[in-house]
């Protein structure tokens, strides 16, 4: 799926590493970093220092003490839209905040009823999260438009241009992705009002507190028409090792997996720790124990498990095997004391899968173990699904003017690009799944260090937010 990297890139980049630690050299190795400020297309200045500052300043836009936490219209969230809304106003767009909390900044450009270009990411976090997951989009995003504002040819752009920062893409506090972005697209039902997080407090009440006053109606005149878009793109870091591997920058994304979220909820017979025999327990956490178990063997070796029919196929279970992952990422006790039998145990289960039909087809293999497994054990299980999408594959012309704006801005800093753009699939959901049920989407990957995501070790080389700005700038200046 990748192209071999030279000899030469590979020593280019162990150098660019190593040089980078020192703020001066630029991605590869050919040209220094003092050479390259010194060319008025490629606005250092805007799409790297500038960049770079507002990443680190938003990072520090937080509800946790000691580590990074924005959720869903939180404070922190509250106080990010208002920095996001300035930094939009500053690059000559027209700004507004919808119901969902989303942040809207629009250029109409040279024909205001022509199809518009949505193009942003997320700006809410998970807890202890890195500063670069979905901020790194909105911000490449509002420099590239800054940077053509400060050479005047805002207004000459082809269509209009919108920036949306999403207010939730990951779904930390009521448990359910893509507030935000689903909300555009006009995929969320309007029951999703009704959701509750862990305190009972409902999606609508939430709102209400944030003074935002929302009915069934308004949530669904949030969508978009989409004879209104022309299609989505979104930057964002890469959040796994290969273009650290292959010695790249950027990458064109292929397609993103699709994903399933479960609640599994164990009930059994809560008791004394020290004074009912083992024989006679009903113990619910003895059998989440024994189904997350399960879950990993099930994932790890689908072939073993799954039965091969019209619906799965050999190369189905083969697509399985390269791209299957499966997460149990929480679980809880009632009433949470060591000396107590758990009367119930909750955990949750992330299914992620290229393949859609395979997916399934672990959904209802897990589903069926689990319920065994409650039986042998005389405890009841209730299986919730909290969330489903769709695996997407992006648009074939969007990846293709993405990957020359790719070799535009990276020839621009490099001089010569010896090898393709890498092209690779989305193990992680992003919005663009939300907003391919309205229109066509397509991705850009950047490097990040070590593939690492959802952790403060979290990090992008300042030079390679420079090369995702350039290049979502030569994505817009040649629109068509």
């Amino acid at each position: 799926m990748f192209s071999t990297t030279t000899t030469f890139l590979h020593s280019c980049f162990l150098l660019s590493c190593l040089l980078s630690a020192l703020s001066c050299v630029s991605m590869f190795s050919g040209i220094e970093t003092g050479d390259l400020e010194k060319r008025d297309d490629l606005f250092p200045q805007i799409l790297r220092d500038e960049a770079v500052a507002r990443l680190y300043e938003l990072g520090k836009v937080s509800d946790g003490k000691n580590y990074l936490e924005r959720t869903f219209l939180s404070p922190a969230s509250m106080r990010a839209i208002s920095l996001i809304r300035r930094w939009m106003e500053d690059a000559g767009l027209r700004t507004w905040v919808d119901q969902m909390g989303n942040v809207h900044g629009r250029v109409d450009g040279a024909n205001a009823n022509a199809e518009a270009l949505l193009i942003g990411s997320h700006m809410d976090t998970v807890v202890d999260a890195g500063m670069f997951d979905g901020s790194l989009g909105i911000v490449s995003a509002i420099s590239a438009l800054k940077a053509m504002h400060v050479n005047g040819k805002l207004e000459k752009l082809k269509r209009p241009v919108e920036v949306i920062a999403f207010s939730d893409e990951e779904g930390v506090r009521f448990q359910t992705t893509f507030l935000g972005s689903g909300a555009i697209a006009g995929i969320l039902p309007a029951t999703t009002l009704e959701i509750s997080d862990k305190r009972d407090v409902m999606i609508k009440d939430f709102l209400k507190e944030n003074s935002i006053d929302i009915t069934e109606e308004s949530l669904l005149k949030l969508k978009y028409d989409p004879k209104s878009v022309w299609g989505y793109v979104e930057v964002h870091i890469e959040q796994g090792p290969v273009l650290e591997q292959v010695g790249f920058p950027l990458g064109v994304v292929k397609g993103i997996a699709g994903q399933t979220r479960l609640k599994v909820t164990v009930r059994g017979s809560q008791g004394h720790a020290g004074t009912v025999p083992m024989s006679m327990r009903q113990d619910p956490m003895a059998a989440a124990a024994e189904q997350i178990v399960v879950l990993e063997s099930l994932c790890k070796h689908p072939e073993e498990y799954l039965s091969y029919d019209a619906h799965c196929s050999d190369s189905t279970v083969k697509s399985l095997s390269s791209s299957l992952v499966c997460t149990v990422g929480e679980i809880s006790t009632w009433p949470s004391a060591s000396n107590v039998i758990p009367g119930q145990v909750t955990y949750t289960v992330d299914i992620r899968a290229i393949d859609d039909l395979g997916r399934e087809a672990v959904i209802y293999d897990l589903s069926k173990q689990i319920y065994q497994i409650c039986d042998k054990r005389s405890v009841s299980c209730i299986i919730e699904h909290k969330h489903d999408a769709g695996a997407v594959i992006c648009d074939s012309d969007l990846s293709s003017q993405l990957k020359s704006a790719t070799y535009s801005a990276l020839k621009k800093m490099e001089g010569d690009i010896q090898d393709e753009v890498p092209t690779l699939m989305s193990g992680a959901g992003h919005d663009a799944m939300a907003i391919s049920h309205l229109t066509k989407v397509g991705m850009l990957f950047v490097r990040c260090r070590g593939g690492i995501s959802h952790s403060p070790q979290e990090h992008v080389l300042d030079n390679d937010v420079w090369a995702a700005g350039l290049a979502t700038l030569s994505f817009l200046e040649n629109l068509s």
